[in-house]
C-alpha cells in the first residue's frame, strides 16, 4: 500500500531538498532529547549539527543522517544525575546543572574516544554478524519507539503555580481535532503528492503547506515555539554560537575522579551509540542495495561525538527516523547530510523566528510515515512459513526494545540466536560406523563439534568395548573451538588408558597442530591424504 521507499541513485537536487526536509526534522528531536536530560534545548541542537555535519562529510555511510538521538539521552541521566548530587555535596559554587554537564561533555569525549579505538581496530564488521531475524526485531521495535514518541505532540505541559507540579493532560476539543486533522493532511501530502509530481519531496512540501497553515494563523495549533518555551521557558532559538568555556571545573579534579564518575557511562554511550548506528547503516544498506563501511562510520561517529562535547552539545549516533526521510525524500548522497546540518545550522542562528512557528503537526505526521516505513510488515507474513525460533527472535527484539533498550535488545538476540544455533547444530552430528572387522572399526562423524555437540559426540565412543584398533574420519565434520579440541584431548586419553590405537584421518594439518597444542595427543596417528581446511572452516570466505 505504501510506496515509501524507492531504489535509485541520488542526485544535487534531491540530496539538497531532502537534507532541507531533514533539517526540519531535526528541530523537534534535537529539543525533545534535550529535554529528557533537562539541559538547554541549544545543547540537543548544537549536538544535532556537529553530529550530522562530521557524520556526513566523513562517514561511511552516505545518506544516512546522525544527530541527537534518545538512546544516547536516555544513557546520559546517570551522569547528570550524578553530577547534580556531586555538586550538592562538595558545596561547589555553581548550579548543580551546570556542574552536571561538564560531566557529561567528558563522558562524551571519552565515549568518542572509545568509539575511535573500535575504529581503528577494525571491529565495526562484526555488525555482519547480526541475524536477519534480529534486524527484523531491531526495526519493528524502532517503529514503534518513535510511533509512542510523537504520542505526545498530543499532550500539552502544565505547571501547578501553587505546587510546582508538572502534568501532562491530553488535548480535547477543538485543539485536538485540529491536531488530528493536520497530521492527517501531513500523512496524505507525503503518500499522494509523488502521485502528481516528484518535483519536491513531498516530505518537505507537507512541512511547508502546513507550516503555511500555522504561519498565518489558518489554525491555532501547538508549534516548535511552545515546545521551546516549555523546555526552557523562552519560545526563541538563540543565536549564539558554543565554545570550548565548558571545563572550568571538572578539570580541577583528579583523573581517578573524573573517570569514576563517568567511566562506565561513557563505555555505554560507546556501545549503544554503535550499535545504533550500524544497525541503521546495514538498514540503508538493504534500502539502497548498495554496501557501506562500518569502521570508518565508528570512526567519524567518534569525532563526531568528541568535538559535540568539546563544544557543549550532548552528542548522539546515527538516527534511524531521520535518516528514513532522507532515503524516501531522494537523498542518496553525502550532500543531503550536509544540507542538513548546515541547514539546520541556518535555523539556529538565522531563522528561528520562522522555524518557531512550524506546526508540531506537520513534523508528527512525517514521523508517522517514517513509522509506517520502518515497520516491517513482512513479518506478519513470516508465521507459519519460518521456524518458530526465528519468530521468537523477532518478538523478543523488538520487545526489548520498545521496553528496555535498543543496545540490549541487539545483544539478547544475538545471544539467543547463538543459543538456537548451538541448539540445533548440536542434534545434527551423526556418528555412524563406516567399516568393522575383527580388529578395526573406522567411524564416520558428519556435522559441527562444538560446546553444544561434544557431549552427543563423545556419548557415540566407548573406549573399554571398542576393538583393539579405532579410526575416526573427519572428512564430513568440523573442529570449532576449544569444546571440540578438548573432547577430542579427552577420548584420546581414555583409548590409551585402555590400551587401545586411536588414529584419525582426513584431519587438516591446522587441526592436527591445534589439537597437539591443546594437549598431547602426539601419540594418535593422523593417516596421510587430507583436505585442505582449517579448524573453523572459512572457505565460503576465503
Amino acid at each position: 500500500m505504501f510506496q515509501l521507499f524507492s531504489k535509485k541513485n541520488g542526485n544535487l537536487k534531491d540530496d539538497t531538498l531532502s537534507g532541507l526536509t531533514v533539517a526540519f526534522a531535526l528541530v523537534p528531536e534535537a529539543i525533545a532529547f534535550s529535554m529528557i536530560i533537562q539541559v538547554n534545548p541549544l545543547i540537543g541542537l548544537w549536538a544535532a549539527i556537529f553530529m550530522g555535519l562530521i557524520t556526513a562529510i566523513f562517514g561511511g555511510r552516505p545518506g544516512m543522517i546522525s544527530g541527537a538521538t534518545g538512546a544516547i539521552a536516555v544513557v546520559l541521566i546517570p551522569v547528570i544525575e550524578a553530577g547534580k548530587a556531586y555538586a550538592i555535596k562538595e558545596g561547589i559554587d555553581a548550579k548543580p546543572i551546570d556542574v552536571a554537564q561538564q560531566f557529561m561533555f567528558l563522558t562524551l569525549i571519552l565515549a568518542g574516544c572509545l568509539q575511535l579505538i573500535v575504529g581503528l581496530l577494525k571491529l565495526g564488521r562484526f555488525i555482519r554478524l547480526v541475524p536477519h531475524p534480529v534486524m527484523m526485531g531491531f526495526v519493528n521495535g524502532l517503529a514503534i519507539v518513535i510511533g509512542k514518541a510523537q504520542l505526545t505532540s498530543f499532550q500539552n505541559k502544565v505547571v501547578n503555580e501553587s505546587t510546582g507540579e508538572v502534568s501532562n493532560p491530553w488535548m480535547d476539543g477543538n485543539e485536538l481535532m485540529i491536531m488530528i486533522g493536520l497530521v492527517l493532511l501531513t500523512m496524505a501530502i507525503i503518500q499522494y503528492l509523488p502521485k502528481l509530481t516528484k518535483a519536491i519531496p513531498s516530505s518537505l512540501a507537507a512541512i511547508l503547506v502546513v507550516g503555511l497553515l500555522g504561519y498565518f494563523q489558518v489554525f491555532d495549533t501547538k508549534t516548535v515555539g511552545d515546545i521551546l518555551k516549555e523546555a526552557s521557558g523562552s519560545s526563541e532559538l538563540s543565536s549564539s554560537l558554543p565554545w570550548i568555556d565548558n571545563f572550568n571545573f571538572v578539570f580541577d579534579l583528579s583523573w581517578w575522579t573524573i573517570i569514576k564518575m563517568v567511566g562506565g557511562t561513557a563505555v555505554i554511550v560507546c556501545a549503544v551509540g554503535l550499535i545504533q548506528s550500524l544497525m541503521t547503516l546495514q538498514l540503508i544498506d538493504e534500502i539502497t542495495e548498495t554496501r557501506g563501511q562500518g569502521n570508518r562510520e565508528c570512526l567519524a561517529q567518534g569525532s563526531a561525538n568528541i568535538l559535540s562535547g568539546m563544544f557543549g552539545g550532548m552528542g548522539g549516533c546515527a538516527m534511524i527516523g531521520q535518516s528514513l526521510i532522507n532515503i524516501k525524500s531522494g537523498g542518496r548522497g553525502r550532500t543531503s547530510g550536509v544540507v542538513a546540518a548546515l541547514g539546520l545550522f541556518v535555523f539556529v542562528m538565522f531563522a528561528g523566528a520562522l522555524i518557531v512557528q512550524i506546526p508540531i503537526a506537520a513534523l508528527t505526521g512525517v514521523m508517522f510515515m517514517v513509522v509506517i516505513g520502518t515497520f516491517e510488515w513482512s513479518t506478519f507474513k513470516t508465521f507459519g512459513k519460518v521456524p518458530l525460533s526465528d519468530i521468537f527472535v523477532i518478538i523478543l527484539v523488538t520487545v526489548v526494545t520498545v521496553f528496555v533498550d535498543l543496545a540490549i535488545a541487539v545483544l539478547a538476540g544475538v545471544i539467543a540466536s547463538a543459543l538456537i544455533f548451538a541448539w540445533k547444530s548440536s542434534k545434527h552430528v551423526f556418528v555412524s560406523v563406516e567399516q568393522e572387522t575383527e580388529d578395526e572399526k573406522i567411524y564416520s562423524v558428519e556435522g559441527l563439534l562444538h560446546f553444544g555437540s561434544v557431549k552427543e559426540f563423545s556419548e557415540h565412543f566407548s573406549a573399554s568395548s571398542d576393538t583393539q584398533n579405532i579410526v575416526i574420519d573427519f572428512e564430513k565434520a568440523r573442529i570449532c573451538d576449544l569444546s571440540a579440541i578438548e573432547a577430542m584431548n579427552a577420548m584420546a586419553e581414555r583409548y590409551r588408558n585402555a590400551g587401545k590405537n586411536l588414529r584419525l584421518r582426513h584431519l587438516s594439518p591446522d587441526c592436527q597442530k591445534t589439537l597437539k597444542r591443546a594437549g598431547n595427543l602426539a601419540n594418535i596417528e593422523v593417516l596421510p591424504d587430507d583436505p585442505d581446511y582449517t579448524v573453523a572452516s572459512l572457505r565460503a570466505n576465503k
